[in-house]
């Protein structure tokens, strides 16, 4: 069973001020939702002590606040190790998040505005070029900027916290089919631009409801 080993350069380093067992915990959190930390990885105190650089009792308080959320598993007896996603929470969450997404886009359309759609634009150019360079890591950030600006520009505070709250489990998902997905994505993300710069909301709710089911199927039809 996989250890605590983690890829060269993948430890985020730990920001100040704030406190320790946050600053811990965001690490953590970032490391398992990129997934350099990959699901049923045990996850040893001392050894992620050492490659954070602080105490063992801060991690130990992150991994107890992780396990409230259900990012990691506290197994009696035998440790902490990454929380394995059942396919029925995977769909239960990608289904949610189709629904905050085709309205984001709705009212984005409803919304827009020429500096709104640049911008838009400008990430879309910087997640193809992600693609193209065969850098995962770049595109799944790309692509959760991409969706967070749409959801800023639909300009509904609630329907963004509810985004909010989903949004670091989507990237959990979305990192096995990136590559996968690939310049497809971009191309529905250029398409849902032409339908938000032409204000059509209908249109772009259609595309945003297609883009992530699309992402829902593939993630089940992965390869495990």
């Amino acid at each position: 069973m996989p250890t605590t080993g983690l890829p060269q350069g993948a430890v985020p380093k730990l920001e100040r001020p704030g406190p320790l067992r946050d600053r811990v915990y965001e690490a953590l959190l970032e490391l398992i939702t990129t997934r350099a930390l990959q699901p049923g990885q045990h996850l040893v105190e001392s050894e992620l002590a050492g490659h954070l650089g602080v105490s063992r009792q801060p991690v130990r308080e992150a991994l107890q606040r992780l396990s409230t959320e259900n990012w990691v598993d506290l197994r009696p007896a035998q440790g902490a190790f990454v929380h394995e996603p059942t396919e029925a929470e995977a769909d239960q969450l990608l289904t949610v998040r189709t629904l905050l997404e085709a309205e984001a886009a709705r009212l984005a359309a409803a919304h827009a505005r020429a500096e709104a759609i640049i911008a838009l634009e400008e990430l879309c150019t910087e997640g193809e070029r992600a693609v193209a360079a065969d850098d995962v890591d770049g595109a799944v950030a790309m692509n959760a900027r991409l969706h967070a600006k749409i959801m800023e520009l639909a300009g509904n505070e609630v329907l963004a916290e509810l985004a909010a709250r989903v949004d670091r489990r989507v990237r959990w998902y979305y990192t096995p089919v990136a590559r996968q997905r690939g310049q497809q994505s971009w191309t529905e993300h250029r398409e849902l631009i032409a339908a938000i710069t032409a204000r059509d909301e209908r249109r772009a709710t259609a595309i945003m409801r297609a883009h992530t089911e699309h992402t829902r199927k593939m993630y089940h039809e992965r390869e495990k």
